[in-house]
């Protein structure tokens, strides 16, 4: 069985790194040719970012194999024997936590690479030191308080239910439905003020096209996401009751009414077309697929490891593993999300005009430095929008230049 894993989880790694080479190539000759989409400057922007960023993806990835090495062959069984706590549950809660404490931490240079310094080079991290330590630490509180909270009780099911990867999976759908509900109320606002959207012109014409789409909403309003990154974004937050509309600060500074609009009519096709749902359904099957699998592993892979079969261990290997399960599964949701997306652009470019829709996503495009097209293995083993191009292609525009590199 380990033997099983270890070859698996090699070509996981392979194929990301082969893609990330292809992708790299891609870009590198689609570059050189007349710029589409995008001003030109940042045209050339955004291939060098996408190149750095694939660049970055390849080291990260081979040091997440020698980590991942690095606990099968001698870490799980140093962590078993590191900690000595008399009470089951404890034990599993503490080995689980110090796992992803360790993790954590080794992950810490690639993080502060990719913020301060990737980030900063292309213009789109606008966050200090101070904001970032103070991010870490809530996110270790929240980390410390609800993670340990989950785990505990995660830890509890597996020792008390033989048939434990079904309660657990239940339980963890259950945490996962509930995060969403309090995310835009709870959780945002300890990281980003939200205030209410003060410009009454745009707040009521947002209003009338969630009364257009049924869609009932808590509020509309305004984040300060520039304070850390300069990205244009805007999204539907929440569930039932606590559904909020929130708008990027720098979004509302960017894009004109008409294609601020449009863009959240997009978000409001997928409420229309009950692609929410949809994703939460898709998602339930992904975890639900996972715990069946990690819900039997065999004797014989804890005897290869030289540990014991804890419930602290089977978290550990389920969060060690459950990478190359998703990996595997994604490219069939990543499928049906772009032709989601499709759909969701014919009811934004509804709510106001392809012409609206079509500005609006340029603009994205451009203030993110989004490279517009991509390899094909790429786009399938990772996309979950489809490319700019092909969604503009879909819209009517059309193009000088080439939208390929042949």
């Amino acid at each position: 069985m380990l033997y099983v894993i270890m070859v698996c989880y090699t070509l996981y790694i392979a194929l990301k790194i082969y893609a990330s080479l292809m992708e790299i190539a891609f870009v590198s000759k689609a570059k050189d040719q007349t710029p589409i989409i995008l001003s030109d400057e940042n045209y050339y922007k955004a291939a060098a970012y996408k190149i750095a960023t694939q660049k970055l993806s390849i080291m990260s990835t081979l040091y997440e194999f020698v980590i991942f090495l690095g606990w099968i062959y001698f870490g799980l069984s140093w962590l078993e024997n590191t900690l000595q706590i008399d009470d089951r549950v404890g034990y599993s809660t503490a080995f689980v936590m110090s796992f992803l404490a360790i993790n954590f931490i080794l992950g810490i240079p690639f993080e502060l690479y990719q913020t301060f310094g990737l980030d900063k080079k292309f213009g789109f991290s606008t966050i200090d030191a101070k904001t970032y330590v103070f991010d870490q630490m809530k996110t270790a509180m929240m980390f410390l308080v609800f993670g340990g909270a989950f785990f505990w009780a995660m830890s509890w099911i597996i020792e008390n239910f033989a048939y434990w990867w079904v309660y657990g999976f239940v339980f963890s759908l259950a945490i996962i439905l509930l995060i969403n509900m309090i995310y835009p109320i709870f959780i945002v606002p300890l990281f980003n003020k939200l205030t209410p959207l003060e410009d009454e012109n745009l707040k009521s014409a947002i209003e009338v096209l969630l009364q257009k789409a049924g869609l009932k909403s808590s509020g509309v309003f305004s984040l300060d996401a520039s304070k850390r990154d300069n990205r244009l974004n805007a999204y539907f937050g929440g569930l039932g009751r606590s559904k909020r509309v929130v708008l990027f600060d720098t979004l509302i500074a960017k894009l004109e009414k008409h294609e601020l609009l449009a863009v959240l009519g997009h978000e409001l096709g997928h409420f229309k077309h009950k692609d929410i749902l949809k994703n939460i359904a898709s998602s339930a099957s992904m975890l639900f697929i996972m715990f069946a699998l990690f819900g039997n592993l065999p004797q014989s892979l804890f005897d290869a490891l030289h540990v014991q079969k804890s419930a602290g261990m089977t978290l550990v290997l389920f969060l060690l593993l459950s990478p190359v399960v998703s990996f595997v599964i994604m490219p069939l949701f990543g499928l049906l999300s772009r032709h989601n997306e499709y759909k969701a652009d014919e009811y934004g470019s509804e709510c106001e005009s392809k012409e609206a829709l079509s500005s609006a996503l340029v603009k994205l495009a451009d203030e993110n430095k989004s490279f517009p097209i991509s390899h094909p293995l790429t786009i399938m083993l990772y996309f979950t929008h489809p490319p700019l191009v092909e969604r503009l292609k879909k819209l009517g525009m059309s193009f000088e230049g080439s939208s390929r590199a042949d």
